[in-house]
């Protein structure tokens, strides 16, 4: 087998290619929305309600459908499902760039979903996790790092190409220019790892039977049965509603504190560290456990938010959004490097998309939770005491429960 460390080793281009596609899909499906928003309510008329409804029903059928990602890789590997999701991402930002009546909004989102189960979290995991051993760590920290790269990148350009060439020519533009890049790069470089790689057994061939009974893959029902799943499955959930929480409300939580000039500051220093604390936790998540890194991370985000809600000081707001912010993609990051740790790689793809769905329904409800209790509590105060427990409950979970699947020992 190739050196993993080397830089000819074919798998950093597979990494490269997920960089790709998850600066692809967070950018346009994610942090394009805003953009979205505001362009079709200029263009149509039609009430924010509407169109974040759209966005609401596309994460959550992204949501359901990703459970089944083992049976469509069985079917059709996945090159192939990440090519589907390139086609759909792209279809979808151009039945968006014409849409004039409410039926077409609901369709271009729906495709939206099917962009995010061929280019999210599950495959971008899968393809790097069969390609990687002692380096894996650091490989998917650098293939998620096109998830924060997203906002950074994407969404500036976006709104850059809408004020020059109107907001149809850009959705057009950019779907063709992601095609004209995604495609080759996922034809040329994304493909099953060495035969000798103890991990190849994720990428299954679709022109032959799925052995996973062979493999040892378990079903669904059975990783719901094991404490392991729930361990994972549970804190990151709570994490996650936590956090996407807070990032919702940052500015409304912030600018009674520090004004809205440093609260938009506060939100880039945030955004900024993400990228830091992604490269950083690359560098030694493979001389960590991820279990210990997890709870680190959940315990420093409630540090950070009981700081916010003790202090107007305009300095240790910034520091707390800094510090929050250096954690904010840990919470993508070390749940596949711990489902790879305690589960066969034959059975990554059924518990990672059974994890998926579960983390990201209930972290959709964060801003909605949030905003219920602000409206109830009348301030944010009880928002981010509910928040902090949430945390802090996370952290101890994943952390204080040491549970091995059936499967595999941790890498030395």
């Amino acid at each position: 087998m190739q050196d993993e460390t080397s830089p000819r080793y074919a798998g950093w281009r597979v990494v490269f290619a997920c960089f790709l596609l998850a600066l692809s899909i967070f950018g346009f499906a994610l942090y394009g929305q805003g953009v979205y928003l505001v362009e079709l309510q200029r263009l149509n008329g039609w009430p924010a309600s509407l169109i974040s409804g759209a966005s609401t029903l596309s994460l959550l059928i992204g949501n359901v459908i990703v459970i089944f990602t083992d049976e469509i890789v069985a079917r059709l590997g996945l090159k192939r499902l990440a090519l589907a999701g390139i086609a759909s991402l792209a279809g979808s930002m151009a039945l968006l760039a014409i849409a004039s009546a409410p039926w077409m909004l609901y369709v271009a989102f729906a495709l939206m979903s099917l962009g995010w189960v061929g280019m999210g979290t599950v495959v971008i995991s899968a393809l790097v996790g069969a390609w990687f051993e002692k380096r894996r760590g650091l490989a998917i920290s650098l293939a998620f790092l096109g998830a924060s790269s997203g906002g950074v990148i994407v969404t500036p350009l976006l709104v850059l190409l809408v004020t020059h060439v109107g907001f149809q020519a850009a959705m057009l533009t950019a779907a063709a220019v992601m095609l004209a890049v995604l495609v080759p790069v996922t034809l040329a470089w994304v493909g099953p790892p060495p035969a000798s790689s103890a991990a190849s057994m994720s990428m299954r061939d679709p022109s032959k039977p799925s052995e996973s009974a062979a493999t040892g893959s378990i079903t669904r029902g059975q990783a719901v049965r094991q404490l392991a799943f729930w361990t994972i499955a549970i804190p990151f959930a709570l994490g996650v509603m936590a956090q996407v929480g807070f990032i919702v409300h940052q500015i409304a939580m912030l600018e009674p504190k520090v004004g809205p000039v440093r609260a938009g500051v506060a939100v880039s220093v945030m955004t900024a560290m993400a990228i830091v604390g992604r490269l950083s936790l690359g560098v030694v998540a493979d001389r960590l456990d991820p279990r210990l890194a997890a709870a680190a991370s959940l315990f420093s985000q409630a540090v950070a938010l009981a700081t916010i809600s003790q202090t107007d000081d305009v300095r240790l707001v910034l520091a707390a959004s800094a510090l929050f912010g250096f954690s904010v993609g840990n919470l993508i990051t070390l749940p596949p490097l711990i489902i790879h740790r305690e589960f066969d790689a034959a059975s990554f793809t059924v518990v990672m998309g059974l994890f998926t769905a579960i983390s990201g329904t209930l972290g959709a409800l964060g801003p909605v939770l949030i905003g219920l209790v602000r409206g109830w509590s009348g301030g944010y105060g009880t928002a981010l005491v509910l928040s902090i427990g949430l945390e802090v409950v996370a952290a101890v979970i994943v952390a204080g429960i040491r549970v091995r699947s059936q499967q595999r020992p941790a890498p030395s």
